[in-house]
């Protein structure tokens, strides 16, 4: 196979730095553990970047490098596997398939799209129930799949507005990639994030406060992005025209109903995912962990009697793949910090940084990371641990730090490889959609609004919150 440019750069940068922690007498004051963690750390990145191998393939090998070393114990390796977060994943998909059985979600979507009488209504009805899902599916791809039919059954209804079929199609996975931030389960990188800091602080962000820090950013940030999309997409005659669309166009499109009285299954599903949602929410005061919460319903979304689901069908949606890597990541985040390598990577940064500028930084650089490493959760387990350890040396809260960079790494729209909702809909045969062009204009507004926002969340919104910018 012919190495192209970009593997044989970023293996050539690897392998050196590699080499020089091999020599004893470079960086003085890096412990044994703390050298090969990093060389680890180099290679992994290296080939998340540069390599077609599978994320979850090099996750698994750097983890099994640090564990076989004795840098990280068996214990912890696997022990990941059983954290919270992992189980409150899968309780999350199985909840998301009981959902998706009944045809819930295209009810809601139909309800909202049907009362637009505008271009721009329709833009941010639809918005707003895109951020829904965040509450109902978690990770973004698993929103996409589950919002592609309506897409598909808008775009039919607009065929004859092109240019609305196209700013549709980019706005779905826009407002997909941007509103995950409002739910701890929103994508799995929010998962490492919170393991992370556990890990390195000791501070836990449960589901109720990563809600009431992310909610609103996810709000605002949907619909900014919302009418960027509608600018730079569209013309003044194509947004000027009336919209009409009724529920019998949607259900035209559905194979499941999307009117009429609901079915005793919907109802059940409906009650079951709201209670859950509740409970979620009112944690600090029943102190139930949201794991157990979830735990219960998936038991009774796949029982016989109740569910809506079978519980071996729901098991087959849950991407086994990603909480592998997530669970091998994590341990490579302990094994960053616990050897001492995070701190040595940070202690040159210098002191007399301000923590606006500090956050600055931060989110310039977890903005521009997705044109590196296109896997979400890769860049919080490369960043994420980096971002904690300097945090604490900058005087910043960690956890505004952490947040904001997750919040930021959120953005990833420049290119149709750059996020797997982006790639769903930049190729639908048979219906118009985007080009890279759209989505470089796009990405030119939206990356700096984006940046700009996160940080004026961290500095004047998440204080008001409970989360400071400086260290508490």
């Amino acid at each position: 196979m012919t190495l192209n440019f970009r593997l044989t750069a970023t293996l050539c940068v690897a392998l050196s730095l590699c080499a020089l922690l091999a020599v004893p007498g470079n960086f003085p004051g890096l412990g044994g553990e703390a050298r090969l963690t990093l060389a680890v750390f180099a290679l992994a990145t290296a080939a998340w970047i540069g390599t077609p191998v599978d994320d979850t393939y090099i996750a698994l090998g750097a983890g099994l490098a640090l564990t076989a070393t004795g840098v990280i114990s068996s214990d912890t390796l696997f022990g990941t596997l059983g954290d919270s977060t992992v189980w409150l994943l899968i309780c999350a998909f199985v909840l998301a398939a009981a959902v998706t059985r009944t045809g819930l979600a295209g009810r809601a979507a139909a309800f909202l799209v049907s009362g637009a009488r505008s271009v721009r209504q329709l833009v941010h009805l639809t918005t707003a129930a895109l951020v829904v899902t965040a509450f109902a599916v978690p990770a973004t791809s698993g929103r996409a799949a589950l919002a592609l039919p309506v897409f598909l059954a808008l775009a039919k209804v607009l065929a004859d507005r092109k240019r609305l079929v196209v700013m549709l199609a980019l706005l779905f996975p826009t407002v997909i990639l941007l509103s995950a931030v409002a739910t701890l389960i929103g994508a799995g990188a929010h998962l490492i994030t919170v393991s992370v800091l556990w890990e390195a602080t000791g501070d836990r962000i449960g589901f109720t406060e990563w809600l009431l820090l992310g909610l609103p950013l996810a709000i605002v940030s949907s619909h900014l992005a919302a009418e960027a999309v509608l600018l730079t997409t569209t013309r003044r005659a194509d947004r000027r025209g009336p919209v009409r669309i009724t529920v019998e166009d949607i259900q035209h499109h559905s194979e499941q109903p999307v009117t009429g009285p609901w079915t005793p299954a919907e109802s059940r599903c409906a009650l079951l995912l709201a209670t859950v949602v509740v409970l979620w929410c009112a944690e600090p005061l029943h102190r139930v962990p949201p794991a157990v919460v979830a735990l219960i319903g998936a038991i009774v979304a796949s029982s016989p009697a109740l569910g809506t689901v079978r519980l071996k069908e729901a098991l087959k949606t849950v991407p086994w793949s990603m909480l592998l890597f997530m669970a091998a990541t994590m341990a490579m985040g302990v094994a960053l910090s616990d050897s001492g390598a995070a701190k040595w990577l940070v202690a040159g940064l210098p002191s007399a940084v301000t923590p606006l500028v500090f956050l600055t930084a931060v989110v310039v650089i977890s903005t521009a990371a997705h044109l590196v490493l296109q896997s979400r959760s890769a860049r919080s387990s490369v960043l994420v641990p980096l971002v904690v350890a300097a945090a604490v040396g900058a005087g910043v809260n960690p956890v505004a730090a952490a947040l904001a960079s997750t919040a930021a790494a959120g953005f990833c729209h420049t290119l149709p490889a750059s996020a797997k909702p982006v790639a769903l809909f930049a190729d639908l045969p048979g219906t118009p959609t985007y080009t890279p062009r759209d989505l470089l204009r796009l990405s030119a507004v939206l990356a700096p609004l984006t940046a700009a926002l996160v940080v004026l969340f961290a500095v004047a919104v998440w204080p008001l919150l409970g989360v400071p910018l400086g260290r508490p």
